[in-house]
């Protein structure tokens, strides 16, 4: 007859060895999935393609590439171009690293999407860019009419001046 105390002893030294395998295993698929992540990197471009922006798995800029075209664009317009690519590849990080994680711990869909949602608020997909209207499609062809300048406050009246000596007063007035 065998003892109970023992095997019962036998039993729980076989279940802490399978615990400690599989936490191994665990510890190591995790490190295979921050190596993998930390290689990843997304590229995105500008609508009108003036602009391309590659970004790490941390969101940052790697690399950034802008055409000649930008010499005919204003300042404003190349700002929004290349901030247009980044917002794009950053929205495309939580889709890239999904992939990347569904490779590696598929197994604990929790963590994954965890990660996933933090990376989705961190970087949501980037509002959609108004519709511009050709030129050709505006009434009588014509561009849209600048926006007014704002109204310039009321010129105050010159000090008088008992020195101007005739000549109808200062010289240089402060605006």
């Amino acid at each position: 007859m065998s003892d109970p105390i023992s095997d019962k002893a036998e039993n729980a030294a076989a279940r802490v060895d399978q615990l400690v395998a599989q936490a191994k295993q665990k510890a190591e698929r995790y490190r295979a999935m921050q190596q993998a992540v930390e290689r990843v990197s997304v590229s995105a471009a500008s609508q009108d393609g003036t602009a391309t922006v590659t970004v790490d798995s941390a969101g940052n800029v790697t690399d950034l590439r802008i055409t000649d075209r930008v010499r005919e664009m204003s300042g404003d317009q190349v700002a929004k171009a290349v901030l247009s690519a980044l917002r794009t590849a950053q929205s495309k990080l939580p889709d890239r690293l999904g992939e990347v994680m569904a490779d590696t711990i598929a197994d604990d869909p929790r963590t994954r999407d965890v990660i996933l949602g933090s990376y989705r608020a961190k970087f949501p997909e980037p509002e959609p860019e108004p519709e511009r209207t050709p030129p050709a499609a505006r009434i009588g062809g014509l561009p849209d009419e600048p926006e007014a300048a704002p109204p310039r406050p009321p010129r105050r009246p010159a000090p008088p001046d008992d020195d101007d000596e005739g000549f109808g007063g200062p010289v240089m007035i402060r605006e």
